[in-house]
């Protein structure tokens, strides 16, 4: 397929090192070409040992760096509109970590850019995608045995949530897989939003609305509902149940290690999501470079990221007011068409 893709990776911190781990040693056909990152010693320290790597304060210096053929976005979502357009005035690939923009209406400049291109240069980096059991549940769903979905049931939660994380939060970064699981899962748009506030937990930071229960309307009258508990304490938990008029399935129960010994058994809890979805970011990755390398995009693309970020500011009005939102979206421009209409 020729010569190797050259990635440059913005944002050096926990999921950008990551990335640059796994395209240096776990995926096929890519090497990273550059990497950029406001503090030079974090991004020095993530490609240590790596040959022929340029490093960065400035993003846009490390697009037009010698080699690089495409772009990974792994910096923190406010800086990501910024990039995306300059990846797209470079005719760039590339795969850009949720959120596509923080907001929708930088969201919505992003899409309508890319449209006004043509064609499509970005995949938005929803992993649950890639993960085995969700790719399972959405072909079960996909092949009808189970009959109309009703209603999807999700849990998402993690140890503890970090410095600066705010109630907001808990909708637009972390309920933001959910959204776009739930929108590719379904095969449908969601249309409303209503968020439900608990007691806040003990574990709770003070002023953080933790946990909130979030229920989503789709446009064919099915719901879907999320807890999410961002300072639970004791895992990361990530679980999906569907009903439908025939039966239902759940994914999330068994991805765990069991470990016995004289004292008895206990299963492993993941710690955080680089654990629980490694295969998952594995897979989307590799799929990333090898439909780059055949001049194609595939993946969730920027109506995906543009409608998550649609749901999600619907969702925090709904969280501020205690109102049900309805979700108010731009157009579907035609590159980004449904299959078959």
């Amino acid at each position: 397929m020729g010569e190797l893709l050259g990635v440059a990776v913005l944002g050096a911190g926990h999921m950008g090192a990551d990335h640059i781990r796994r395209l240096d040693r776990v995926v096929s056909g890519a090497r990273v070409a550059a990497v950029a990152d406001p503090d030079p010693a974090r991004a020095e320290a993530a490609v240590a040992g790596l040959a022929g790597v340029t490093v960065h304060t400035d993003p846009l210096a490390a697009l037009d760096a010698p080699g690089v053929t495409a772009l990974l976005i792994a910096s923190p979502g406010p800086a990501h509109e910024e990039a995306l357009l300059a990846a797209f005035a470079r005719r760039l690939p590339v795969l850009c970590e949720k959120p596509m923009v923080p907001d929708c209406t930088g969201a919505l400049r992003v899409m309508e850019a890319e449209a006004a291109l043509g064609r499509r240069l970005a995949q938005i980096g929803f992993m649950r995608r890639y993960d085995a059991e969700y790719l399972r549940l959405k072909a079960l769903l996909d092949g009808g045995g189970l009959g109309r979905p009703l209603m999807l049931h999700c849990t998402h939660r993690n140890v503890s949530s970090p410095d600066g994380f705010t109630s907001a939060m808990l909708i637009n970064s972390s309920v933001s897989h959910e959204i776009d699981a739930a929108r590719w899962l379904l095969g449908q748009e969601l249309t409303a939003v209503t968020v439900l506030r608990p007691t806040p937990s003990s574990r709770a930071p003070e002023g953080l609305s933790d946990p909130q229960f979030v229920l989503f309307e789709t446009e064919s009258g099915a719901l879907v509902d999320v807890e999410v508990f961002v300072n639970c304490g004791f895992g990361y938990q990530v679980r999906c149940e569907a009903v439908c008029e025939a039966g239902s399935a759940r994914i999330g129960e068994a991805h765990t290690m069991v470990v016995t010994t004289r004292d008895g058994a206990r299963e492993e809890v993941a710690r955080d999501y680089l654990v629980r979805f490694a295969d998952a970011y594995d897979r989307e990755v590799q799929a990333w470079v090898d439909a780059t390398r055949r001049g194609e995009v595939t993946g969730p693309s920027a109506w995906d990221g543009y409608a998550a970020s649609v749901v999600a500011e619907a969702g925090v009005r709904s969280l501020e007011t205690g109102a049900r939102v309805a979700v108010e979206a731009a157009p579907r421009p035609a590159l980004y068409a449904r299959p078959g209409r």
